[in-house]
């Protein structure tokens, strides 16, 4: 094992405050702890380990006089378990369940609260963290579990739970929780769904057709095969949510009086917009141009994103009571010192819409690429000559090239800095780029540009080395001996663009960072006026449109709190971690291919229609089936965790008492239902008077083996045979314990007999998902219960 420091403590309090706030934990039996540690299983090591086996006391068994509680110490040994009298008395299914818990050795050293709190036995969990990392699972850190498309056979036929954040959430810049909007999908509620995505993102019918989905590239499936087609199922949604508008933006039902000004109807502003409205605010959107949308409705082009979509989603804020004060410049038609006495608190998201210097000669030639697709309805058109370059290598340089290709230009040439792997372009961008006929040339740096009579004739182009530093800053280095020349009649700049910070003045100033943007906080996009907030491109410079959206919720979320109001709770994704259980499609790990969006062929493609057609709903859903619901599908390891769930017995801890059904049901681990120097001191089980409980389990071999399945019953009986009270918990089934209340209800008045138990057979294996290799476990469990309510006709 790896060095660490060993201490002793003398009480629950003393253990609980060593292992507070520092990498320590607490060792009881042993058993499973030294383990984990010699096999380095786990990715972070302790510095201490806090031996709690001389507390006094600890390990009593024992029944209080005044009710009959029986209470056992959570060090009591496993063994003391199986043969104390008291404990028969009181809970014999608990003898019956640490009787059969591994060997007598172990049950020697193994402890009550080891053996509750201890870690799952998933084989790829225990695989050796530090064996070239391969089998890194969800469970301790790693992103997938590998027996959704691996060997499954003892993992759990009930589903999944949360681990942590996905990877595809953790991809989205507004972390989406994508899984579980996919999984209300599969039950068919595209409301839920909705729902979900509208908590963190108000414009999921423009992001799904402008977005780069990082969140596809970060999808667990594209290690076997192709990710899912989040985009597109996002379309369908987002195309949902728009045709019903009026079910999904509504006026708040309360006001809080409180006016707020949001500066700029770009992404970020339309979104702070909206959560600020739910949470009842007066709210006017301050926009310099004729239509809000900003680069929505005015640089991308209507291919990629139709401004009917756009104005339909202004439309439906406008529903909600938002207000638009449009051709509005704030420093011309309003200061921002009026608009910051008129209202009580301000938003600035004006973007980014200059023009930036380059540097090169004859750059006074070229044509700014946003302007040029700002402008091209008006007056471009018919003035694109044949042979066309454009520079850069983000969306809009793709959005201008493939413009200006549909616009009549011969040939168009695409150069930019990046290696194509570098490229910020989105895949599906690059590939529609080429699809056209565009030729992309990587990793080219401008040189100058070609002058011929006075206008353009090309630009001579240097290799590009290196576009970043080892800090990852921006640092393009050149290769000066290695140039081509590319012929041209028009050059359209698109490497950028700055921010318009024209509405700050001496008297009005905010504090700027280094790289001369709004300097604002990390949680509230709060800025260095009192009150002020900004976000999108102003405090980032340019950036995606999800990532816009992520700002505005969160500087919506830090308004509330300076305005004193509670805002609307927005569900993200570290709300939803532990909802149990996840579910998924049987068989769909072998679904390989992903959803295509219907594309027009090239030669029916323009500038004014769209490119593409979403899918359908079956074809949504057919998609959403393919998505894994990637969280840990292992099963509970404890035998004695099954037990304390049917008994109704409670866990103390060195700070509270709570159900055991709470404790080992609601949460992954133990670990994650303790605080932070929190340890389990003893368990409580009530006396249940003439009670019939019984602790079976299936599994391979007598002794050692953990459960492959196994059933905690408690019954109670009526005088005329019937059954009167039931509590029926499965344990190996799923991540936690398994309360089976529908069998329980149906017992309650019956008599024992075959077809009572058959039925209830039926009913313990409703909703259960089997794996591709775990199905005999559904049938083991049907048998099992089966069995356990024929053995009370012999009671």
């Amino acid at each position: 094992m790896k060095y660490f420091e060993h201490t002793r403590a003398e009480s629950f309090e003393e253990a609980g405050a060593l292992v507070d706030g520092t990498s320590s934990v607490v060792m009881a039996g042993g058993t499973d702890l030294l383990a984990i540690l010699k096999d380095e299983i786990i990715s972070s090591y302790p510095n201490m380990v806090v031996d709690i086996k001389g507390i006094a006391g600890a390990n009593a068994t024992s029944a209080e006089e005044a009710d009959g509680t029986l209470r056992i110490g959570a060090l009591a040994k496993l063994w003391e378990v199986e043969l104390s009298q008291a404990v028969r008395d009181t809970a014999p299914i608990l003898c019956e369940a640490a009787k059969s818990v591994a060997t007598p050795l172990i049950r020697r050293l193994g402890t009550v609260g080891g053996n509750i709190c201890q870690d799952v036995r998933c084989w790829y969990y225990r695989y050796p963290h530090e064996a070239g990392g391969r089998m890194n699972c969800a469970r301790k850190g790693g992103d997938t579990c590998y027996a959704l498309q691996g060997d499954n056979r003892y993992h759990s036929i009930f589903g999944g739970m949360k681990a942590s954040v996905t990877p595809c959430t953790r991809g989205c810049p507004a972390a989406t929780d994508i899984p579980a909007y996919m999984e209300q999908l599969r039950k068919g509620s595209v409301k839920a769904a909705a729902d979900i995505i509208l908590s963190v993102n108000p414009m999921p019918m423009i992001t799904s057709r402008v977005c780069a989905h990082f969140c596809q590239e970060e999808c667990n499936r594209c290690a076997n095969d192709e990710s899912v087609s989040i985009g597109s199922v996002e379309r369908f949604v987002g195309d949902y949510i728009l045709a019903h508008a009026a079910d999904f933006y509504q006026p708040p039902k309360e006001l809080t009086g409180k006016s707020v000004a949001v500066v700029g109807g770009g992404p970020s502003g339309l979104a702070a917009a909206y959560y600020l409205r739910k949470s009842g605010h007066d709210v006017t959107v301050y926009d310099s141009k004729e239509e809000p949308g900003g680069m929505l409705m005015y640089a991308i082009p209507a291919y990629r994103l139709p401004k009917d979509i756009v104005r339909a989603f202004t439309l439906a804020l406008e529903s909600m009571g938002i207000k638009f004060s449009a051709s509005t410049t704030v420093g011309r038609d309003i200061t921002a010192a009026a608009l910051e006495k008129k209202h009580d608190s301000v938003f600035y998201a004006t973007g980014a819409w200059k023009r930036p210097i380059i540097g090169i000669a004859g750059e006074e030639l070229t044509e700014f690429g946003l302007d040029f697709l700002i402008e091209v309805n008006k007056w471009m058109e018919g003035k694109i000559g044949s042979k066309v370059l454009v520079t850069g290598g983000g969306n809009v340089a793709m959005d201008v090239a493939i413009t200006a290709k549909r616009l009549g230009a011969r040939h168009v040439t695409l150069a930019c800095l990046e290696s194509e792997a570098e490229m910020p372009a989105g895949k599906e961008e690059i590939a529609r780029a080429r699809e056209e006929g565009i030729e992309i040339l990587p990793s080219w740096g401008l040189s100058r540009v070609l002058i011929d009579g006075g206008a353009v004739s090309g630009m001579k182009l240097k290799r590009c080395t290196q576009v970043r530093d080892a800090s990852g800053a921006f640092s393009p280095q050149y290769d000066e001996n290695e140039k081509i020349t590319v012929e041209a009649e028009n050059v359209l700049m698109a490497v950028g663009q700055l921010v318009d910070l024209s509405f700050l003045d001496e008297k009005y100033a905010m504090q700027l960072n280094r790289r001369g943007l709004i300097d604002v906080s990390d949680e509230t996009q709060a800025t260095s006026r009192q009150g002020v907030f900004a976000g999108g491109d102003v405090t980032t410079g340019p950036a995606t449109v999800i990532q816009g959206i992520a700002n505005g919720r969160k500087a919506s979320i830090g308004m509330n709190v300076f305005l004193g109001t509670p805002g609307t709770p927005c569900c993200g994704a570290k709300d939803n971690l532990m909802q149990p259980f996840l579910t998924f499609v049987p068989g769909v790990a072998d679904r390989r291919v992903g959803a295509k969006l219907h594309e027009l062929p090239p030669a029916e493609r323009d500038i004014s229609k769209e490119d593409s057609f979403g899918l359908n709903e079956r074809e949504a859903m057919d998609e959403a089936a393919r998505c894994l619901n990637c969280g840990c599908y292992s099963v509970h390891p404890s035998d004695l965790a099954p037990a304390l769930v049917a008994l109704g017995a409670r866990v103390v801890t060195n700070r509270r008492t709570v159900e055991a059904e709470d404790f080992f049901c609601t949460k992954l681990r133990a670990s994650d239902f303790l605080d932070k120097g929190e340890i389990v001191q003893e368990v409580r089980v009530p006396k249940l008077e003439g009670a019939i409980m019984h602790y079976d389990k299936f599994r391979l071999r007598d002794s050692v083996d953990f459960a492959i399945l196994s059933l905690a019953t408690v019954f109670a009986m009526d005088r005329s045979g019937r059954i009167a009270q039931a509590r029926v918990v499965f344990g190996g089934v799923a991540p936690s314990p398994v309360r089976a209340v529908r069998v329980e209800q149906y017992l309650i008045g019956k008599e024992v007999s075959g077809e009572v138990a058959e039925k209830a057979g039926e009913l313990a294996v409703q909703g259960t998902l089997e794996m591709a290799k775990n199905r005999y476990k559904v049938v083991e469990l049907r048998e099992m219960v089966r069995a356990a309510i024929l053995r009370l006709k012999a009671a």
